[in-house]
C-alpha cells in the first residue's frame, strides 16, 4: 500500500518507517522542511514537504503522495516540565487539533481509505475506579488545570478521527514510551535524574503507569495500518505497575540508590499539581483488544525486562 507518515522523523517515525518499508509498503514521509529530506530518505521513505499547520501545504503534499493510508504521528514533545505541563504540551496540542484537522481535510479530498492517529493512553484516563482501564473507559473528565489542554487536544483528535465516516479511523492510545529517542532513552534527562536520585516517589507512588517500548509501539502501528478496524486501541505492555514499584526497580537497574520518598505537599511544590497526579493518581491501560484484534504482541511484554535495554 501507499502510506503517508506525518511525523516521520520523530522517535516513532524512525522506528515505524523502516518497518513499513520492510513490510513492502511504499512509504512517503511528510516533513516540515527541505533540510529533513535526507533523513526521510535514509529511513526508506519518499519525502514530501509541508507544514502540518498550513492546510494548503498539507493538501498539496497528500495529493502528491496519493496514499491509501495516512499515519498521523505529529508531536513536538521535548523534556516535560511538570510544573508547566501546559507549556510542555502546547505545540503538540496544536498539532493534535489543527494538524489533525488539516490531515483529515486533505485525506477526505484525496480519498484516503484508512487514517491511523497517535493518541495517549498513559496520562489521560479517568482517575476514578479500578487501576487498569480499557478503551471503553472515559478519559479524565476533571483534569487538573495544567493537564486540561492536553486532554482536550486528545479528545479533539479522537473525535475527529473516529467521526470521519468516509474513512476507516483508527486511534492508537500509546503507553509511556521508552527506548531509543524517547524521554526514557540512555542518557536522557529523565533517566539521569533517576540515576542521580533526583526523581523521588511522591506520596504513596500509587499512580499506575502503562509502558510500551518504542519498537513495540511501531510494530503495533504497522499492524493497525495493515489490519486495523475503526476504533481505539491501547498500545501498552502486559504489566501496568504503580510508580512505587517500577521507579525503584529502574533505579536498581541503573545502579542508583533507592529513590527518595517525599509527601504530596512537597511534591506539589517541586513538581506542581500535574507532577502529583503523575505520581499518585494515574490509571493504567489494558492491551487485550490490541492483542486480540490486531494480532499484536509486544516483544517486551513487561517493563521489567524492557527497561534492561535502557541503561
Amino acid at each position: 500500500m501507499r502510506v503517508l507518515v506525518a511525523g516521520a522523523t520523530g522517535a516513532m517515525g524512525k522506528e515505524l518507517v523502516p518497518r513499513l518499508v520492510d513490510a513492502g509498503h511504499e512509504v512517503f514521509a511528510m516533513i516540515r522542511s527541505e533540510a529533513n529530506k535526507s533523513r526521510a530518505a535514509q529511513l526508506g521513505a519518499v519525502p514530501v514537504v509541508a507544514d502540518a499547520l498550513d492546510r494548503a501545504q498539507v493538501e498539496a503534499a497528500v495529493r502528491q503522495a496519493a496514499p491509501e493510508v495516512i499515519v498521523h504521528q505529529l508531536t513536538a514533545i521535548g523534556d516535560i516540565d511538570t510544573r508547566h505541563f501546559d507549556r510542555s504540551f502546547a505545540a503538540t496540542n496544536r498539532l493534535r487539533i489543527e494538524g489533525t484537522d488539516n490531515l483529515l481535510s486533505a485525506a477526505r479530498a484525496t480519498g484516503v481509505r484508512r487514517f491511523v492517529a497517535q493518541s495517549n493512553g498513559a496520562f489521560t484516563y479517568t482517575r476514578t475506579g479500578g487501576p487498569v482501564k480499557n478503551e471503553q473507559d472515559p478519559l479524565d473528565r476533571a483534569p487538573v488545570g495544567q493537564m486540561a489542554p492536553m486532554i482536550a487536544a486528545i479528545e479533539h483528535l479522537e473525535k475527529a478521527v473516529l467521526g470521519a465516516a468516509w474513512t476507516e479511523g483508527i486511534v492508537l492510545r500509546y503507553g509511556a514510551f521508552y527506548g531509543p529517542g524517547t524521554s526514557m532513552a540512555p542518557g536522557s534527562e529523565q533517566v539521569e535524574m533517576i540515576r542521580k536520585r533526583k526523581f523521588p516517589v511522591v506520596g504513596d507512588g500509587g499512580a499506575v503507569w502503562s509502558f510500551v517500548h518504542i519498537a513495540d509501539a511501531a510494530e503495533a502501528t504497522v499492524a493497525a495500518v495493515e489490519n486495523g478496524g475503526r476504533g481505539i486501541y491501547n498500545i501498552v505492555d502486559d504489566d501496568p505497575a504503580p510508580v512505587a514499584e517500577w521507579l525503584p526497580e529502574l533505579a536498581a537497574m541503573l545502579g542508583a540508590k533507592k529513590p527518595m520518598r517525599v509527601p504530596r505537599f512537597i511534591g506539589r511544590l517541586a513538581a506542581g499539581q500535574a507532577g502529583v497526579v503523575l505520581m499518585t493518581e494515574l490509571r493504567g491501560a489494558s492491551n487485550a483488544k490490541a492483542k486480540r484484534d490486531l494480532g499484536w504482541h509486544p516483544t517486551h511484554p513487561t517493563w521489567r525486562h524492557g527497561f534492561q535495554v535502557v541503561p
